[in-house]
């Protein structure tokens, strides 16, 4: 009976991860600075929309143009150079955290006992000392920062929605949050895919590198045939997971779709209403509008 293959221990995990960004706490905390001070300088546009159409449009108040161009021009410029130190602060942490660790990985490696080399193939470790290591950017680098950004930004845009419409964005909520169920289930399915594919590029290529590099041998005995049978199944087993997960994520962003589409009508009769009503403006409308996709940005 063959064995069954160890589960994950999260425990550990969770300590490693807890550890990683204890290490570069101070770089994450300079880059969390950064990314909150870019979130807020991005909600100027946004916000500015109300006033180019209610003020200097609707009521003819050419003078607060300029200062609006101001505000808007600054925010982007302040923008793009926290995006720039981010990506030099973050960034080049991050790939120094992954040259770190691929350090120690090989090193850890190369002091296992011959019984695991000769059990495993040389591809498959080559695979997995350079590729697993990608797995901690997200903690080291900017993927853990824009999550906490993206939720900053998504409470500050809900409060101006309830702000400026309560109804219609109780509505938006709900679809929102159906949007958000089936994205989590959807990837709960996904997820398990993507990793599976990571083992079998790992075997396929540790495979064909052994192959390649004892060709000599194969040729010797005439296992050519048989090489090429064996690189068939792993291609055709990755293949099939590929095609199994680009047909999950066009199933997402079809999903995506139908709710952009369901949150659209929604905002036309009910925000369409209420500006007809007089209990929002043209400028206030519009405005929502962007801020529901900032609301809807981290999703």
């Amino acid at each position: 009976m063959a064995d069954k293959k160890p589960k994950p221990n999260y425990a550990n995990a969770w300590r490693e991860a807890r550890r990683l960004v204890w290490q570069h706490r101070n770089r994450l905390a300079i880059g969390l600075a950064l990314m909150l001070v870019s979130r807020l300088a991005g909600l100027v546009l946004p916000w500015s929309s109300r006033y180019i159409i209610d003020e200097v449009v609707g009521q003819k108040r050419a003078d607060l143009l300029g200062l609006i161009a101001a505000a808007v021009g600054v925010a982007a410029v302040i923008s793009g150079l926290t995006s720039f130190g981010l990506s030099q602060i973050l960034g080049v942490a991050a790939q120094r955290a992954i040259t770190d660790m691929r350090k120690s990985i090989q090193a850890f490696v190369l002091r296992l006992p011959i019984s695991y080399f000769d059990s495993t193939k040389t591809g498959i470790l080559i695979s997995r000392i350079m590729t697993d290591a990608e797995g901690i950017r997200n903690l080291v680098g900017t993927g853990l920062v824009q999550l906490v950004g993206g939720l900053v930004t998504a409470t500050i845009a809900l409060g101006v929605l309830f702000w400026l419409n309560w109804k219609l964005t109780a509505i938006s909520i709900l679809v929102l949050g159906v949007f958000g169920g089936g994205m989590a289930y959807a990837f709960s399915k996904l997820r398990p895919l993507f990793r599976e594919r990571g083992k079998l590029n790992a075997d396929v290529t540790g495979r064909l590198a052994e192959t390649l590099g004892g060709i000599r041998i194969v040729k010797a005995y005439r296992s050519e045939r048989g090489e090429r049978l064996v690189f068939a199944r792993g291609a055709h087993k990755l293949f099939r997971n590929v095609a199994t997960t680009m047909t999950g994520v066009s199933g997402v962003g079809a999903f995506a779709q139908l709710v952009i589409g369901a949150i659209s009508v929604v905002m036309i009769l009910v925000g369409g209403r209420a500006v007809l009503s007089g209990s929002m403006t043209l400028g206030q409308f519009v405005q929502y509008v962007f801020f529901v996709g900032l609301v809807a940005l981290p999703l």
